[in-house]
């Protein structure tokens, strides 16, 4: 069975309402009268992420200092200036 309670009831007891949610109730918040939204217990098990090899190939491609490479003094001057003028 679903309970309904209005956007500022739920403010003001969010915390017991997520309790009861939690407990297997399902728990509609109504804006205006009507249904805005609904609280209900997660499923227990997440559905897992599949990973898949080989997402990226483009990554093989890219040079080995590509994503990482040493900072100059110019390349400090330059973004030490940036925030001069803050």
């Amino acid at each position: 069975m679903s309970a309904i309670v209005n956007v500022h009831d739920a403010k003001t007891h969010l915390s017991k309402l997520l309790d009861r949610a939690h407990a297997g109730e399902e728990i509609v918040i109504a804006k205006a009268g009507k249904p805005w939204a609904k609280l209900v217990k997660p499923d227990e098990k997440p559905v897992p992420f599949k990973r898949q090899p080989g997402g990226w190939p483009q990554l093989a491609a890219l040079a080995d200092d590509a994503m990482i490479s040493p900072v100059t003094a110019a390349d400090m001057d330059a973004w030490e200036r940036k925030f001069d003028d803050l």
